[in-house]
């Protein structure tokens, strides 16, 4: 790599790391969260809601905003954004305002993720965009993996705090170093913000995920519930119909033309439900059927989360020799695979020696999945279109996390059981549930297209 390569891995892999270890650290800290500001843990499920849910509301229209007024502007912004919301997470003294500042941080993270995408992909030519996704994919691996570990040493050592902490010099670092370091780059013309497209976009995601994260809670068949799903389905399909006729549209159709980019979205979206889902069940099992601090949890959890970073670097190049869309439907298939015996032998009784296998299944799978999807899809499009590309695709992602998370909690929630037993079953029942899922996305992937050939040179 050249110097400019090296730099925007750096400055934009540490924003990159910074964001994706904050959608896990504070999953294992929430009982120590929940002491400190004497309130109820349902409440504090909206400390994880309300993050991921600005997250996938915003991640669209912040790559249209990158586009527009420039990549390094608007990812300088997003990193100060975050920085300051992990400052006032820290400075908290009750749920509410732990709650707004993990609401803010989301809008931060959903400015930052599809721009590290777009940057790294944009600072390296077309021939060797392959590696540059799979260091991609290593660090969000690597901050997946970091996650629960690190909020469980944080949380031990010092206070729940500190996991905000954390995040603020990094912060500071990456803001300052990108805007000196960064090369500018945008769209390949400027164009008109397409404002309308931004409302209708915002308001159909809120309502659709808003309804998914709280229809466990209040029903499926709730009033609330489907209202949320109605007003914003009706959102969205305003939306492709304003995008349909706008000259300047912010996720513009004509990229769904083609069979590899769609098919890269659906097997996307697919994959982090199963992933999202699979894992806060690992994570269930482990804490309440087994009984272990949240520091062993994240340990044992490392079977999973660290395989992707090891793979990922490697899954990139061998996507481009054999074909990108043939390494992640295989990918998937083995992170099916793993699910499927994951539910299978997790019983009360199961060691973690026994669990380990298909935990390594899964994570070499995620490996394998991650940066040939990236790589379809981006091939796909024209160069113009990247950075629009990559908020879509990052969307896609996020959406299926969140359905993932919400969807497999009501399961759960309707399938689970008292002791150590009735968690086994319940976390059995869900990680049927993310194979099917990850089987879905597998068939999706191997549909036969453009992105099922070796990349040409």
């Amino acid at each position: 790599m050249n110097r400019a390569e090296r730099t925007t891995i750096a400055v934009t892999g540490a924003a990159l790391f910074m964001v994706v270890l904050d959608n896990l650290i504070v999953a294992s800290t929430l009982p120590a969260i929940q002491r400190s500001l004497h309130t109820s843990l349902s409440s504090l499920e909206w400390v994880l809601n309300a993050y991921i849910l600005a997250f996938a509301v915003l991640m669209l229209s912040a790559a249209a905003l990158g586009e527009r007024y420039g990549r390094r502007r608007v990812f300088t912004g997003g990193v100060l954004l975050f920085t300051l919301a992990s400052a006032a997470g820290a400075l908290a003294p009750n749920a509410g305002t732990l709650i707004a500042a993990r609401a803010v941080e989301g809008i931060g993270g959903a400015v930052i993720m599809p721009l590290t995408l777009t940057m790294m992909s944009a600072a390296f030519p077309a021939e060797r965009r392959g590696a540059a996704l799979g260091i991609w994919s290593a660090i969000s691996g690597f901050g997946v993996a970091l996650g629960p570990v690190a909020g469980g040493v944080l949380t031990d050592a010092l206070s729940w705090h500190w996991i905000f902490w954390v995040n603020v010099p990094i912060g500071i670092v990456v803001a300052v170093a990108g805007a000196r370091a960064l090369a500018e780059g945008r769209g390949a013309a400027p164009e008109r913000l397409d404002l309308t497209g931004v409302v209708l976009v915002s308001g159909g995601l809120l309502g659709v995920v808003f309804a998914t994260v709280r229809g466990g809670v209040d029903g499926w068949g709730a009033a609330s519930t489907l209202a949320a799903y109605g007003a914003g389905t009706a959102l969205l399909v305003a939306f492709l119909a304003w995008e349909n006729r706008s000259d300047h549209p912010m996720m513009p159709l004509r990229l769904f033309r083609s069979r590899a980019f769609s098919t890269a979205n659906i097997a996307n979206f697919l994959l982090a439900f199963a992933m999202f889902a699979g894992f806060l069940m690992l994570i269930q099992f482990f804490a309440h059927a087994r009984g272990e601090g949240s520091l062993t949890v994240g340990l044992h959890t490392l079977f999973w989360t660290a395989m992707p970073m090891v793979v990922a670097p490697s899954a990139g190049r061998l996507g481009r020799r054999v074909a990108p869309a043939a390494v992640a439907a295989a990918g998937l298939s083995l992170v099916a695979t793993g699910m499927l015996v994951l539910a299978v032998i997790a019983g009360p009784g199961a060691t973690v020696l026994e669990l380990a296998p298909p935990m390594v299944a899964i994570g070499v799978g995620i490996g394998l999945v991650i940066p040939n999807i990236a790589a379809a899809a981006l091939a796909a499009v024209p160069p113009a279109d990247i950075g629009k590309a990559s908020g879509i695709l990052s969307t896609s992602r996020q959406v299926g996390s969140v359905a993932g998370v919400s969807v497999g909690l009501a399961i759960y929630e309707a399938t689970s059981g008292s002791g150590a037993a009735g968690v086994a079953s319940g976390v059995s029942t869900v990680l049927f549930a993310a194979a099917v899922a990850a089987a879905a996305g597998a068939l999706a992937a191997s549909r036969r297209h453009s992105a099922f050939a070796p990349m040409p040179a």
